[in-house]
């Protein structure tokens, strides 16, 4: 160790993390109960350790100092002393390096190594570092697009980018890949108003498929929630995230950050201590209490299924997880967050409640007023599933929706009741005088599961590259490979197989909510039945960008229907009459038809066989009656063809063909007009414009 003396005053309890001014930079981080608290300074160039300072002072619970002369770059981390036993939860192993978890930047990708870790992890654990005051910054305009408005879009910095041929491959991989003029473009011509972005925050892969050969591509496995993740980064992690913020912007595409607040890389009793374990492990994770009902501090909560659980209930921690959204916001621009298991976070501590500290404090907060919101409503503890139940400003992941409209397209019987409530908004899951129409989430594929291609090519998950023996990854795919798993040259099957991809996507499109693309189903991404490619940093993930002809097709067919639903406020954005949560100048009146064209009876929802029927939309002027919109939505999920006598609102009424699903290419779809029935094709949807 190269020994260098540095000037060290209190400094300031005010600020947690690293603050530069013009003289130094004050360090301050929240250890309640170590004896004493070490920074450890760290060479640039090759990470060697140049200086150790015991922090000379501490109020309330937070150690603190000033060290003078210190300069944006500076490499740093933390160790703590003190007394180390079970009783108490304490985790204080001196010769363990801690990142700051309130670092902005780290200065490489976490990689674990049992090696290094052994002993002084100090070669192991990546350092924190010491990063400029941005100051007043020219940024674009938020693109602050409206709900009714907004098509998701999930993606992976990597994933994106590794593949695509105009991307350079230096590149490849980055956040400023992400915002090549190509990327850019495509979503664009796609129609996506936002961009979802896979966790972007440090991470590391766990040492249980780490010593399988394999890593964390997902990236759910989180070591520090302010840090943008080394992986993607050329040089300078925080102004080439800002730059790929800023051209989405400059797009009109806004950025949606996955955020895993419910567990960290540390895992369980066993996991290593990289930072949270070391500075306060009793109040920053949930334990277990005993039949008595004391604490045991050997036993970690565990509802995320990675170990442990955040305590987002203690203040401490909820106010660190608050700083972390704030800065993504303010400082890295993005405009809202998926939370992974967030029913996690509205366990107060214990039990969920839409009340809980973090719903509250948030609803409060004016920098994320104005942020979407999306909860996956669920963690795998007790009582953790929670659809519907979140506070009404939050909008949540719909996994009956995906199941059910997956269902109905495989054929199931007895679905189509539910498909219907499905397709105009889950008002049964959201109620109509508390929440919005457009709080559902809509997916067919998500990350976690199936691509949208491989829905209909595998009946069964194929997840043997991941080193499980195929019992990772769940068996309820509701899926079907029409006659040959997994790839094939039949072409009535590969026909067959397009039709349910666009009957699929279409009613993703046309139903009432936010609906959520999974990245590269437009490209018809396969996974090989990898349904839990969480470990597959490879092709397997990546998006391909080699398209033949059927793939071109459907790319062209996936434009073309999120234009359908951009061009209606109908479709966008339903308006009930009997709606009390919102009402305003187009307001719909609704009729549903069965095949004979008469009004469906409640018997008819029940009939097992019932699988084809018509939805009608009828927008008026809300003080007028005036008729705005009219549109008729057939869905035809059986086998064989159906004669379908189409609704008459007013004399002469004509239906003018805008979409049907069983022409693959657009340029071949006729140009029709029917006034009293239409022949619908079987596994296939159809769209009318009344004229």
């Amino acid at each position: 160790m190269t020994a260098v003396n540095y000037r060290v005053q209190s400094g300031s309890a005010l600020f947690l993390g690293a603050v530069l001014d013009e003289g130094g930079c004050n360090f301050a981080v929240h250890c309640p109960n170590a004896d004493s608290v070490k920074l450890c300074l760290f060479s640039e160039k090759d990470e060697e350790q140049i200086a150790i300072i015991d922090m000379p002072a501490k109020t309330g619970k937070v150690w603190h100092c000033y060290v003078e002369g210190i300069q944006a770059g500076q490499l740093y981390g933390y160790r703590t002393s003190g007394a180390d036993h079970d009783a108490s939860g304490s985790r204080f192993l001196p010769e363990k390096l801690l990142i700051d978890p309130y670092a902005k930047a780290l200065s490489r990708p976490m990689f674990w190594d049992a090696k290094l870790y052994a002993g002084d992890s100090q070669k192991m654990v990546a350092k924190s570092v010491v990063v400029a005051n941005s100051g007043k910054q020219e940024r674009p305009a938020k693109p602050n697009t409206p709900l009714d408005h907004t098509i998701l879009y999930e993606a992976h910095v990597k994933g994106m980018t590794a593949q695509h041929p105009d991307v350079p491959t230096k590149l490849q991989g980055t956040y400023l890949g992400m915002c090549q003029p190509c990327i850019i473009e495509h979503l664009k011509d796609l129609g996506i108003s936002a961009v979802q972005l896979m966790p972007v925050a440090a991470f590391m892969p766990e040492p249980y498929i780490t010593n399988k050969g394999l890593t964390n591509y997902w990236g759910y496995n989180p070591i520090n929630y302010f840090s943008p993740e080394p992986r993607y980064v050329i040089d300078d992690a925080i102004a080439e995230f800002k730059t790929m913020v800023d051209c989405y912007h400059e797009a009109g595409i806004e950025i949606i950050l996955d955020v895993v607040f419910n567990h960290t890389a540390e895992g369980g009793l066993d996991g290593p201590v990289l930072s949270f374990k070391g500075l306060d492990n009793s109040s920053f994770y949930l334990f277990e209490r005993n039949e008595y009902g004391a604490i045991d501090y050997n036993k970690f909560v565990n509802n995320s299924g990675c170990g442990n659980s955040v305590n987002t209930a203690f203040p401490y921690v909820l106010k660190m997880v608050m700083d972390a959204l704030r800065y993504w916001v303010q400082e890295m621009g993005v405009d809202g967050f998926r939370f992974d298991l967030a029913a996690s976070l509205g366990r107060d501590p214990y039990e969920f409640s839409a009340l809980s500290g973090f719903f509250r404090t948030i609803r409060q907060d004016p920098v994320l007023l104005g942020c979407k919101l999306i909860a996956e409503p669920w963690d795998i503890g007790h009582g953790g599933y929670r659809l519907g139940q979140f506070p009404s400003n939050w909008l949540e992941c719909n996994d009956k929706y995906r199941d059910t409209v997956r269902a109905f397209w495989r054929g199931d019987k007895g679905t189509t009741s539910d498909f219907a409530t499905r397709l105009l908004g889950s008002r049964d899951v959201f109620p109509k005088e508390s929440r919005s129409i457009l709080t559902s989430v809509n997916n067919v594929s998500y990350h976690d599961g199936f691509t949208l291609q491989d829905m209909v090519s595998y009946q069964e998950r194929h997840n043997e590259a991941n080193g499980e023996q195929n019992r990772d990854g769940h068996g309820h795919n509701l899926s079907a490979n029409y006659g040959v798993e997994g790839p094939t040259t039949d072409t009535d099957i590969i026909a067959m197989r397009e039709q349910q991809k666009r009957n699929l996507f279409t009613t993703l499109l046309l139903s009432q909510g936010i609906p959520h693309v999974l990245g590269g189903d437009e490209l018809s991404r396969t996974q090989q039945g990898n349904n839990n490619a969480y470990c597959q940093d490879n092709p397997i993930s990546w998006l391909d960008w080699n398209l033949d002809e059927n793939k071109r097709q459907f790319l062209a067919f996936c434009q073309h229907v999120i234009n359908i639903r951009k061009e209606s406020v109908l479709l966008h954005h339903l308006q009930l009459r009997d709606d009390n949560f919102d009402l305003s100048h187009n307001v719909a009146k609704i009729y549903w038809y069965r095949p004979d064209g008469a009004r469906k009876l409640e018997d008819d929802w029940h009939d097992p066989d019932n699988q084809c029927f018509a939805v009608e939309l009828r927008g008026e002027e809300y003080e007028t009656g005036e008729t705005t919109e009219h549109w008729l939505i057939v869905f035809n999920a059986s086998d064989h063809d159906v004669q379908f006598n189409c609704p008459t609102y007013v004399p002469n009424q004509r239906w003018k063909l805008t979409l049907d699903t069983r022409y693959a290419d657009l340029r071949k779809q006729p140009e029709v007009v029917v006034q009293n029935c239409y022949k619908q094709a079987s596994n296939s949807i159809c769209l009318f414009n009344a004229i």
